[in-house]
């Protein structure tokens, strides 16, 4: 008999054989506490060596005063060594020089020739993404539900919903399913059931049984 599903606020969800609970898996969003940092429920991640900090650990360049977000969705994997590397990382790339003289003044937000003159855009991951081990995700990446990102993977602008990419810079090898079966997946949205309808369509959901799962929505009315 399994044991129950831990719930969304467990930091430590993963109980290993002898009871002791994994510390190098977390879900995210009980162990983050960052103004500038959204996650969905059940989004979790995993380090060989925990860090104290898992919003630094991810996302080293986004402050408390970023004006950009880091915004993850539910059901997301996010492998080892995975970095968010955000627009705060940025330097001004249009004039002669990208040095960026104003912070060894203690002046960032002054809009100083220095400094990029506009905010950064926001970093968003949907819903089901698995981000595989050591990949870098750039300023602005705005990644699709149901994407997989392999490992070493540099990604950088808009990933289609259930797209698989590699390489760097990171291009689509090829999308998990046709347009048509894509379509009916994000309309399904089976991440915002509630997670013992999930639990009891897991079959139909690791199974890529669509029908199953259309008839269940249809029966809940979504």
């Amino acid at each position: 008999m399994p044991a129950p599903f831990p719930p969304a606020h467990t930091a430590h969800p993963l109980t290993l054989p002898d009871g002791t609970t994994h510390p190098g898996t977390v879900f995210l969003k009980p162990v983050i506490d960052h103004p500038r940092i959204e996650v969905g429920d059940f989004t979790y991640a995993n380090a060989f060596e925990p860090p104290e900090d898992w919003a630094a650990h991810l996302a080293p360049y986004l402050y408390p005063q970023s004006p950009e977000r880091l915004i993850m969705g539910k059901f997301c994997q996010i492998a080892d060594g995975v970095v968010f590397i955000t627009a705060s990382a940025n330097h001004r790339r249009d004039g002669f020089s990208t040095f960026p003289f104003a912070i060894f003044q203690g002046d960032f937000e002054s809009g100083r020739p220095s400094l990029p003159q506009e905010p950064g855009p926001d970093t968003v991951i949907g819903n089901d993404v698995w981000i595989g081990k050591d990949a870098r995700i750039l300023p602005g990446a705005r990644i699709g539900d149901g994407v997989i990102v392999g490992a070493g993977a540099v990604v950088h602008g808009e990933v289609p919903p259930y797209a698989v990419v590699a390489g760097n810079p990171a291009k689509v090898v090829r999308r998990r399913f046709d347009e048509a079966s894509i379509a009916r997946l994000l309309a399904l949205a089976w991440w915002d059931w509630p997670i013992a309808r999930i639990l009891h369509h897991e079959a139909a959901i690791c199974g890529a049984d669509l029908v199953t799962l259309e008839a269940e929505a249809e029966r809940f009315g979504g």
